[in-house]
């Protein structure tokens, strides 16, 4: 087949939300390596503009489009391909490709679909066809019923009887599932779900089974193997998504795994799969019962997890095997010895763990369940269950500091661990701490027994530590410790001590130091050629040798979350890949499953661990780099920058003294007003008295203002002195170590933003992007036009002026944004981000000048010139909207304000703003209404502005509401 094919289309899985996120950058990037390998053209259709994959170099051709069957058939009609890839864009291409060959546009124009058919594409979503194929082979489902109204799904639960589980067809996280414990709950649940879905199941809730998943591999020839399998700590009924999921499975036996494994092997070559799947189980604690609960026919966020926590290129031999290759003859990319029909064997043990930001909505429900909420996740690798744990926990980046040693109680103990939330593992722990037993625990959670008491070991330990000073701890203790993943943090707090440095200094010097390990995929049992690495106490030695040779260490991004997503690994890939094309060897330390940064082939070393003062030190010792990268990767490497300058690290790029002018609220406003240089009324705020003062000075509303913090986070406006008291305990709690800063709030004024790169206190290329929301909005949640259609060349000249001022002041040499407040002409400074920010891949690929590779040339003082192409030369226009995901989040109010909220982002472009921007909000999942609108208005001058437009819509026959 690979012959004949010289053109296909990859469909992409556009912004990035809430059940469909970075995953499928990762594994369409790999589709397309794949493809390239085949000399294929490959034309792309993904309108999210801050990913990897539709970075130049990867497709030959990429449509800044929404990912539907109108725009796509359109893109077919152009471009004329031989075949379609639907598998590497998660649910949304999927269900693009069903339509299109619903609609026979597929056939029409001869285009075949590479990989696994339709027809079983059809058959793994449609529920009433999944459980009858699966019948035909005895294959045990849930027992359930297909149902198309509320009539027929009551008529359902009563045969099956109570509690029941409601699931949509072709959803993708677990969209509009729940568990129904009444007829009165099952009227509520089935009424929001035929709101978008076609048919639901009702199905036998298995509540207390453990849920275990295999991701399987199938080529055309019927090789099958299974790749890796994986277990859910939580048990049923809490999506996978939204499980803190184990790999391999910790408490199967022999027995059941292999059971399980040739159950997976006979379904997923029944439905004739061609290329990678997932199945999922649902195992009975008490017996070897099973039900196999869904197949997802595609590459998703279990298969990027599995390809990390393996080491085997899921989505590169998925790809391959859709162009016809055998599993037989594909080469073991890691190994280089072995064929891609070996299946993997782990030494060690991996655990995920989902990141949410349900903090950030109001009114919002902390309950986890079957629809999935988190929006990122992150993957620890250690050589045990509870170091492993801990490592996961830290990485969330959510001030949890391990299992034991964080701050506060769990209130209502009993309810918080028999109903679930964000936080359900701390309340375990919490439970063994006031003495409740593992069979009290797991009665009342259906945690396996296994895992509580891998927990309680870890709470022994914390016990232990408690009995000493850190002068007395035991070497044996120390270690103990360590194998079981305290960090010198946690045990600083756990003693009480103030810098983790002195602990690190202890362990030092009792020679608890620890190891380099290598993924090798294969058990050792053969050689590999791996770059991917963690750090562990559990270990004798080093597995690989250092060499100090020309090497720089760059920080990632850590978990997706609302305002840290997939444009800081295009930030962090576009780096390494610069340096690498400049001559040096490139080390990154990341810990996302679901990034390209974190692929096998990318940096020259993957160091799959935290990104924490201790960790970075260790590796830092190990590998002795030039220096380190910092500017990349968001907040989170950007907040480590004083802590390693004070341990002689050294930071390429910007002085870390001078980030911290920047970052830090107080300072920089002092900063901007010895320069002269315009910004709102502020104060530092030094009490609640002195803040409520000021803001009766200068008039509500007033903002309140965190340093070092990334997407607004506890940044809020007060518009009375009630509001103001309890954002400032906000704003306060979360940013203890640094000053928050109040200031005048401007109404109705616009915000525009700059993106530059300086060299030496030089910009050298930069670009002006302005909002469409007025200020008030965070920049993540606001529309961006580039180039600005509405702003003057006067308020351009001064914004340039400013951003040319600062960057001289604080000899900026890499990546900065700063954001400003217009009004009547007038600009004032709102903030200066001294890293990459959310809108560089987006003015990068709409300018045509890539922005990072610029800024890292910079930093390793490679000559680079000022670039003065004006904006105004571009013949076309990019807009960005922001991608909400409210649907899923229960009694979250959707309103937007100065915290984030939005969970991606897409950008299209066109001839005018009109074109782009309805391209844009189509691609968010905007549908253009067909008859009725609600029109929302505040203020009589608003009023005043948009009755012209509300009577434009009442021309066009809307029913107004």
């Amino acid at each position: 087949m690979a012959s004949e094919m010289k053109k296909v289309i990859v469909l992409g899985s556009g912004a990035l939300k809430i059940g469909e996120a970075g995953e499928f950058d990762y594994s369409g990037s790999q589709c397309i390596k794949a493809m390239k390998e085949e000399n294929i053209e490959v034309v792309l259709v993904n309108p999210n503009i801050a990913t990897i994959q539709t970075s130049k170099g990867f497709a030959d051709k990429i449509y800044f489009l929404p990912v539907n069957a109108y725009f796509v058939e359109k893109v077919i009609e152009k471009e004329k391909p031989q075949g379609i890839l639907l598998a590497f864009g998660g649910q949304t291409a999927l269900n693009c490709g069903v339509k299109l060959f619903e609609k026979g546009v597929l056939k029409k124009h001869n285009v075949k679909v590479l990989g696994t058919p339709v027809e079983a594409i059809i058959e793994t979503e449609d529920r009433e066809k999944f459980n009858k194929a699966l019948g035909r082979i005895d294959v045990r489902v849930p027992k359930s019923f297909p149902v198309t109204n509320k009539a027929d799904a009551l008529n359902a639960a009563k045969k099956i009887g109570y509690p029941v589980m409601i699931r949509a067809a072709y959803a993708l996280g677990g969209k509009g599932s729940g568990v129904a414990k009444t007829a009165k709950q099952l009227k509520v649940l089935t009424e929001k779900v035929f709101a978008y879905a076609p048919q639901i199941l009702v199905e036998e809730y298995l509540a207390g089974w453990k849920e275990v998943e295999y991701e399987v591999v199938r080529d055309k020839f019927d090789n099958c193997i299974t790749v890796c399998n994986m277990e859910n700590f939580d048990p049923l009924g809490i999506h996978t998504g939204e499980s803190i999921v184990v790999a391999p499975s910790q408490t199967l036996t022999n027995h059941e795994y292999h059971k399980l494994r040739e159950i997976s092997i006979k379904t997923i070559r029944h439905f004739g799969i061609v290329g990678e799947c997932n199945i999922q189980f649902a195992l009975s604690p008490n017996s070897d019962d099973y039900r196999v609960i869904e197949v997802n026919a595609r590459l998703s966020r279990s298969s990027a997890l599995a390809s990390k926590a393996t080491g085997y290129p899921l989505a590169f031999i998925a790809a391959k095997l859709a162009m016809g290759h055998s599993l037989t003859e594909l080469e073991n990319k890691i190994t280089k010895k072995t064929k891609a029909c070996f299946e993997p064997a782990l030494d060690y043990c991996v655990v995920k763990i989902p990141r949410w930001d349900l903090q950030k909505f109001q009114k919002v429900s902390y309950t986890i369940g079957t629809e999935m909420k988190s929006v990122g996740e992150v993957m620890a690798i250690g050589r045990n269950f509870e170091e492993t744990m801990q490592k996961a926990l830290r990485m969330l980046n959510i001030g949890m500091y391990g299992l034991v040693g964080n701050k506060g109680e769990i209130a209502e103990l009993a309810h918080s661990i028999e109903h679930p939330t964000d936080k359900r593992v701390f309340a375990l722990i919490e439970g063994l701490k006031k003495g409740y037993s593992v069979d009290k625990i797991h009665g009342l959670s259906r945690v396996d027994k296994w895992f509580l008491y891998k927990l309680k070991k870890v709470v022994d330990i914390e016990n232990e530590i408690l009995k000493h000073k850190l002068g007395g701890i035991p070497k044996e203790l120390m270690l103990g410790a360590k194998k079981a993943g305290f960090s010198d943090k946690q045990i600083a707090i756990i003693l009480k001590e103030e810098d983790e440095l002195k602990v690190r200094e202890r362990r030092k010097g009792l020679g608890v130091l620890p190891f380099v390990k290598q993924i090798d995929t294969l058990g050792a049992e053969f050689p590999a050629k791996t770059n991917y690495l963690y750090v562990t106490y559990n270990g004798e030695e080093d597995d690989i040798l250092f060499d100090d040779t020309k090497q720089v260490m760059l920080l990632g991004s850590g978990p997706y979350s609302i305002g840290s997503s997939v444009e800081f690994d295009w930030c962090g890939v576009t780096a390494n890949n610069t340096l690498k094309d400049i001559g040096y060897r490139t080390i990154m330390v990341n810990f996302n499953p679901e990034t390209v940064s974190t692929d096998y082939d990318v940096c020259d070393r993957l160091y799959f661990e935290e990104l924490s003062l201790e960790r970075v030190l260790d590796i830092y010792d190990k590998e002795y780099p030039l220096g380190i990268v910092i500017g990349m990767g968001g907040q989170i490497p950007n907040n480590l920058a004083i802590k390693l300058h004070k341990n002689d690290v050294k930071i390429l790029g910007t002085s870390p003294e001078n980030i911290d002018r920047a970052e830090n609220r107080h300072v920089f406003s002092k900063l901007c007003d010895t320069l002269g240089i315009d910004q709102p009324e502020w104060k530092e705020l030094t009490s609640k008295k002195h803040a409520i003062a000021f803001a009766e000075k200068v008039g509500f509303p007033v903002l309140v203002r965190p340093s070092y913090v990334l997407s607004g986070a506890a940044m809020s406006v007060a518009f009375n002195a009630k509001d103001l008291n309890s954002y400032l305990d906000k704003a306060t709690s979360l940013s203890s170590e640094y000053p928050v800063v109040i200031s005048k709030f401007i109404t109705n004024a616009r915000e525009i933003e700059i993106d530059a790169v300086g060299s030496k206190g030089n910009v050298i290329v930069h670009a002006i992007n302005e909002h469409v929301e007025n200020a008030g909005v965070h920049s993540g949640d606001a529309t961006m036009v580039f180039p600005p259609q509405k702003t003057y060349l006067e308020t351009v000249r001064r914004i340039k002026d400013v951003a040319y001022r600062l960057c001289k002041e604080l000899d900026i040499t890499g990546p900065f944004n700063m954001q400003f407040i217009a009004k009547d002409n007038d600009i004032k400074v709102i903030e200066l981000n001294l890293r990459a920010s959310r809108s560089f891949p987006f003015v990068s690929k709409v300018s045509g000048i890539n922005f990072i590779e610029l800024a890292t040339k910079a930093i390793m003082g490679e000559k680079v010139s000022r670039i003065e192409r004006s904006a105004l030369d571009l013949d076309y226009i990019g807009v960005k909207a922001p991608q909400f995901s409210f649907s899923r989040l229960k009694g979250a109010d959707p309103l937007l304000g100065v915290e984030m909220s939005s969970t991606g982002e897409v950008a299209c472009i066109g001839s005018d703003v009109e074109d782009a921007f309805l391209k844009a909000i189509i691609a968010t999942g905007f549908k253009v209404p067909k008859k009725n609108v609600l029109v929302s208005i505040s203020g009589d001058e608003n009023r005043f502005y948009l009755l012209e437009e509300i009577r434009q819509l009442e021309k066009k026959g809307f029913a107004l509401y």
